[in-house]
């Protein structure tokens, strides 16, 4: 039974979004765009949300999601308990956290389980999108960008050419990895919203992240959190081209870029505990998207969001010399 009333998130995602999502294969590399328009539209006591593509990518996954210009357009039950997805395009559910809803569902067309998850940044006037596609446990491909939201694109030509400008530095942007300073050391900054399992506002986490490159792919990181979550733990982190890996002393785990985006799972050391991540580098500045959900003995404990800034320190990895650096 569908309310009458548009739930928050509901609220908070009218107006057409716009973006230009990039297509990956499941090893990580660049296949392509997918053009997108889409909205979810509460009219009387119904919500349906329809998409419009347009897939210029390459490959095999062309044939698998292009859909020849059809439209996607399916009925949803609207809560911000649970956003149920009743097809035909798109069966499952979206489970929503303020501005950030977590989905998991199933298309037929494309005969693949996603796992999707978007988040609204108002002050950036953007929405975080991502989704990992699936056949059962078996990673087939990703979708990641950001998109801008426009309530008259239609009629209006100076909004026409702001989201053409868009998507052009999106075109641009997705093809860079998800690389942190290489020779600086510094800290991102921010504040997180943290709910609960029950999707209830706890409050919210204070975080800095300090970080020290020890090599060119190598780093020292310490993170410290408080307020809704207390914690502080450290690791060292590695890169070898687009896979991370975590070497503790105090979380173990790696992760997987998918152009701007890392995927990552952190066990901490000697406790049931651990940290699924999805992080996104979204300007040239280092700036840092970030959706960290937390586990206790196997089970959701917090799910948190929010966006760290990043302020550089010195460099640490300058050029280096023999004796008193006369050859």
């Amino acid at each position: 039974m569908t309310n009458k009333k548009p739930s928050n998130f509901q609220q908070a995602i009218s107006g057409e979004w716009h973006g230009l999502p990039s297509v990956f294969d499941a090893d990580g590399s660049h296949t392509g765009f997918n053009k997108v328009n889409r909205a979810s539209v509460f009219e009387g006591d119904k919500t349906t949300y329809w998409m419009e593509t347009n897939f210029q990518n390459a490959g095999p996954l062309r044939n698998r999601f292009d859909t020849a210009g059809a439209r996607f357009e399916f009925g949803v039950i609207d809560s911000d308990q649970d956003r149920v997805y009743c097809g035909p395009d798109f069966i499952g559910s979206g489970r929503p956290y303020g501005l950030l809803v977590d989905s998991n569902y199933f298309s037929p067309g494309w005969n693949t389980d996603l796992r999707t998850v978007n988040l609204i940044l108002p002050e950036h006037g953007l929405q975080v999108y991502s989704s990992q596609l699936f056949e059962a446990d078996t990673l087939i491909a990703v979708f990641n960008g950001l998109y801008v939201v426009t309530d008259d694109h239609d009629s209006n030509v100076q909004t026409q050419q702001k989201v053409a400008e868009f998507l052009d530095s999106e075109r641009q942007n997705a093809l860079k990895p998800f690389i942190l300073p290489v020779k600086h050391q510094g800290s991102w900054t921010g504040t997180l919203d943290v709910y609960d399992d029950e999707q209830t506002l706890l409050g919210h986490a204070d975080v800095v992240i300090d970080y020290l490159p020890l090599t060119l792919t190598d780093a020292q990181v310490t993170v410290s959190i408080t307020g809704a979550i207390d914690r502080q733990f450290s690791y060292k982190r590695s890169r070898v081209n687009n896979t991370h890996s975590f070497h503790g002393p105090d979380v173990f785990g790696n992760g997987r870029a998918y152009g701007r985006y890392l995927w990552s799972t952190q066990h901490f050391y000697g406790e049931a505990f651990k940290l699924k991540s999805r992080d996104t580098l979204i300007d040239d500045d280092h700036t840092l998207c970030c959706v960290w959900q937390f586990y206790q003995s196997n089970k959701e404990r917090y799910t948190t969001f929010g966006v760290l800034n990043w302020t550089q320190g010195e460099c640490v990895l300058s050029a280096r010399y023999l004796g008193n650096g006369v050859s």
